[in-house]
């Protein structure tokens, strides 16, 4: 029947042996965070709001936040409604909303790192404790809120090497 129906207007078989689909994503590791914890963490991280490029970002590593504070990530700043991208594989750990965040997504990544997400506008809808993203995946948008509110819509992407909010390190030297 299928050879007839392209017989009749006059395609080739061929067509059918050249129908591709895209490859399969590497599955999920039966125990992520021993998987994470054993990976290690790239040198180099994508930027982790799509479309900015390198020459964009600006080190606000450091920069007094008031109340004695340090800034403890950088701000990529972005149009509001601009999607945030996971800059490594990992687990999602936390999604909430805070006074000084905002909207946030927590990461656990490879060599057990984690990944702050900050100000977010929205976490994307279907996202949840315990899911499993890959490195580029879409999973909130950029935003303003939590005590961001009266500034530009950004991004605060913070790293930490020594557990949830221990051990900042400048996210600004894995995305340059």
């Amino acid at each position: 029947m299928l050879y007839k129906l392209f017989a009749l207007f006059g395609l080739s078989l061929i067509l059918v042996a050249c129908t591709t689909h895209p490859p399969a994503p590497p599955p999920i590791p039966k125990d992520p965070a021993l998987d994470l914890k054993n990976t290690p963490l790239p040198k180099k991280l994508p930027i982790p709001v799509q479309g900015i490029q390198a020459q964009q970002l600006s080190d606000t590593w450091g920069a007094s936040r008031g109340q004695g504070r340090l800034h403890e990530g950088i701000d990529i700043m972005a149009p509001r409604g601009t999607k945030v991208l996971s800059a490594t594989e990992g687990v999602i750990a936390d999604l909430r909303n805070n006074n000084l965040g905002g909207k946030v997504i927590w990461i656990l990544g490879p060599s057990s790192s984690w990944h702050y997400y900050a100000h977010l506008d929205a976490q994307r809808s279907d996202l949840k404790v315990g899911d499993y993203v890959r490195r580029g995946e879409h999973i909130g948008f950029v935003g303003n809120t939590g005590n961001a509110q009266a500034t530009a819509p950004h991004l605060h992407y913070g790293i930490y090497l020594q557990g949830k909010g221990r051990g900042a390190v400048n996210p600004f030297l894995y995305l340059r």
